[in-house]
């Protein structure tokens, strides 16, 4: 027989080559992605004058209207939010600060400092995050990746490489980027000068020469696949002097100019036409109404209450744990008597706002309402109360919060709309140009987004959706729905009612807004008198 010629050795190692990843070819990829997070940016202070490089891209792009940080709406949440896809309940971190008796026995810890993630993989065989994140899904496809930032939150995004890291006094990473050849780093800090971590550096220093690191020395080779630059500003200026100040503006300003290195840098090499570039914030802020010292008033309500363990803890006691606009109460034992009166101590006071419940309380959600279900979860979790007064520069919503500022000062992490809701532009050649979504989104939703722009399979199914509607090509008819859902618990002395607003598209659902209060009775008439 003779042998056919369609089926030729040239032939066929030529279909071979057609259809294996060009990455595995060694040829660049066709596709680039760059997330730039500014901390803390709300979305109402994106404007021509304070943000021109964000207000050029976001009419050259999408400009997500009704986009949701996940709850907590807290840094460390949203950074393994963005960085895996999966809820926190999956993804398994769950606050900025928790108690955790394998990583810290005696108290609560920050949970994306160095030593904390090193205990965490250590205590859990390298599953501190339990989902793998875009960057560790990039090298695994052959792909290129590179990470800056200028908060510890950087180093979930891969927190298996070797980093160029400073840290604060506090342990804190205030410069870190990888991958940094040490021929790269000490080339970099010759010429940029040393890691910036003295105190008269200011964090808005820190995230220019952080920029520059990325634009200058990771990208000087070869742009990757992937990049990620994480600026820590405006969110800490804003949580010393509230949003709206004129140094939380010149810190928005700051961001700017760097999100404008970015793109010159990327114009340079000639990549704008190839890349994607996403400005995404992990929450937005409110301003601080009232403080208070959550474990002082549970004691004087007769609870066996602390912030650190100072001997073996006991059955019963309650380690409370502060994240500014939410509060974790982790009871030694699970003890659900114990629980229901904390929830319904909560359901009395004038600060609840959202009660969250390992266990089935009247009054309360449970946890996965939240997306909080896992077994490092509190006992019990309470979003703190919120308003929309505006504060002295005239920048709305107010919250309670713990003792760790004080009023005046900003912060976040409750169900406040102004905390839930924050900002996500982006543009490049898969979106569509000078539009609007006014769809519901999510922090959810940039790891499949970015996954599918780069022609990669993540190993298993993600939280999020794909942002279809917003990207190049017949938008997908989306199922858009919301709801309001209740629960309340009746007193003799009155009664509780707290409420979360959803929105959901397709599968996907998104916390708007959430609140409570606790209405006394009114004391009956008494009868006239003859």
């Amino acid at each position: 027989m003779k042998p056919n010629p369609s089926f030729s050795l040239p032939r066929l190692i030529a279909l071979l080559l057609s259809v294996l990843p060009s990455t595995l070819l060694g040829e660049p990829p066709t596709r680039h992605v760059v997330v730039v997070v500014w901390d803390g940016m709300r979305p109402d202070f994106v404007s021509e004058g304070a943000t021109p490089a964000l207000w050029k891209l976001a009419h050259e792009g999408v400009f997500f209207r009704r986009h949701h940080s996940v709850y907590p709406t807290a840094t460390n949440v949203n950074g393994a939010v963005i960085a895996t896809g999966v809820y926190p309940g999956r993804s398994g971190l769950l606050a900025n600060r928790e108690y955790r008796r394998r990583v810290n026995p005696r108290g609560p810890f920050e949970n994306a400092a160095p030593a904390a993630i090193e205990a965490g993989d250590e205590t859990s065989s390298g599953k501190y995050l339990a989902a793998p994140t875009v960057a560790e899904i990039m090298r695994s496809a052959g792909l290129h990746a590179a990470i800056a930032g200028t908060k510890s939150v950087a180093l979930l995004h891969d927190r298996h490489a070797e980093w160029s890291i400073a840290l604060s006094e506090k342990g804190f990473a205030i410069f870190a980027a990888e991958p940094m050849p040490r021929r790269l780093r000490d080339e970099m800090q010759q010429s940029l000068g040393p890691f910036r971590t003295a105190p008269a550096d200011t964090s808005a220093d820190r995230d220019a020469y952080t920029t520059r690191a990325l634009t200058d020395f990771l990208w000087r080779d070869e742009l990757p696949a992937f990049s990620l630059l994480w600026l820590s500003e405006p969110d800490l200026t804003q949580h010393e002097t509230s949003p709206g100040s004129e140094a939380s503006v010149a810190a928005i300003e700051s961001s700017d100019r760097n999100l404008a290195a970015v793109l010159d840098a990327l114009g340079k090499k000639k990549m704008r036409e190839t890349t994607d570039v996403f400005v995404v914030s992990d929450h937005g802020f409110s301003t601080i109404e009232r403080a208070i010292d959550f474990p002082a008033a549970l004691r004087a309500a007769g609870f066996d209450a602390v912030n650190v363990f100072q001997a073996e803890p006991k059955a019963g006691q309650i380690m409370v744990v502060g994240n500014a606009g939410s509060i974790l109460f982790y009871i030694i034992g699970h003890d659900r008597e114990i629980a229901a009166r904390l929830v319904a101590w909560l359901q009395h006071s004038d600060f609840a706002g959202v009660i969250f419940s390992r266990e089935k309380l009247e009054g309360a959600f449970p946890l996965e309402t939240a997306q909080l279900n896992n077994p490092e979860t509190a006992d019990v979790v309470v979003a703190l109360r919120w308003n929309k007064t505006a504060n002295r520069f005239g920048a709305s919503g107010k919250i309670a919060a713990d003792s760790a500022r004080p009023p005046g000062d900003g912060s976040h992490a409750s169900l406040s709309e102004f905390d839930v809701h924050n900002t996500l532009i982006a543009a490049g050649p898969d979106f569509r140009h000078g539009a609007t979504d006014d769809l519901p989104t999510g922090n959810i939703d940039l790891a499949p987004t970015i996954l599918r722009i780069l022609h990669v399979e993540p190993p298993q199914k993600l939280d999020g959706r794909i942002l279809s509607e917003a990207m190049t090509g017949k938008p997908p008819d989306a199922r858009v729905s919301s709801e309001t859902i209740e629960a309340t618990r009746e007193f003799p002395d009155g009664q509780w009612r707290q409420h979360l607003r959803l929105s959901r598209v397709g599968e996907s659902t998104y916390l708007d807004e959430g609140n409570g209060v606790f209405s006394p009775k009114q004391n009956p008439p008494e009868p006239p008198r003859n």
